[in-house]
């Protein structure tokens, strides 16, 4: 079971998963193209702070939180968890990302084996975030909490640098060196996720929504956010 389930885990992470995670930049494009992100040490920088202050605090917390409700059907908390995803994109961009991510994942959960009828059945009736339909995917392996947390975040990182090596544009040792940074980042941002509580959530990311506006306007653009 755990070679299956760890196996599971490495195919939700993979950049390969056709559910369109290269199409955006998460207003790194925009970053580069306003000039707060130039070189290899700014995205190193960059990637950093949007691990510990966006990620780790608002995606991967819900993770933490969708994961365990997925497992004990507790359909009002996954409601709960999906609405605070949606309310708290603050633009029209990211929240499109999440939105069109979690049809994708849907889609591809209801061609796999991994999930039952049942809980795609829920996770369709309502207006599904990438969030929640990764946790439902990472539920329906034995694999333990944090190792769910790790597939999404290492996930995240992949696109992020691919994102950097073409926006910036670095090259591929680069883009590996960042990296081999973010992944040493992750464990600590985990902990972080782990501990927070509803209340302690948050999607405070000021510069981020900034530039996500500034991007929708933007005059040549490689990605969608």
């Amino acid at each position: 079971m755990r070679d299956a389930s760890l196996l599971q885990l490495m195919w939700l992470a993979s950049p390969a998963l056709p559910i369109g995670g290269f199409a955006y930049s998460e207003c790194l494009e925009a970053a580069v193209d306003t000039g707060k992100v130039a070189t290899e040490q700014d995205a190193a920088h960059w990637l950093r702070d949007q691990l510990h202050l966006s990620l780790a605090r608002a995606d991967l917390a819900v993770i933490a939180q969708a994961v365990p409700a997925w497992r004990s059907n507790d359909h009002a908390r996954i409601a709960a968890l999906n609405a605070w995803v949606l309310q708290t994109r603050e633009s029209s961009e990211l929240r499109a990302q999440t939105e069109q991510m979690g049809r994708s994942l849907l889609e591809w959960l209801r061609n796999h084996t991994t999930a039952s009828s049942a809980q795609i059945a829920v996770l369709a009736a309502l207006q599904p975030t990438y969030p929640l339909a990764f946790a439902l995917a990472a539920s329906s392996t034995a694999a333990p909490l944090r190792e769910c947390l790790l597939s999404y975040a290492f996930g995240w990182a992949e696109n992020m640098v691919q994102a950097a090596i073409k926006s910036v544009p670095l090259g591929q040792s680069a883009g590996q060196r960042i990296l081999s940074q973010l992944s040493a980042e992750i464990p600590a941002a985990i902990d972080h996720a782990l501990k927070l509580g509803t209340d302690a959530r948050q999607a405070f990311s000021p510069m981020l929504a900034i530039l996500s506006a500034q991007h929708e306007i933007q005059y040549s653009r490689l990605f969608r956010s």
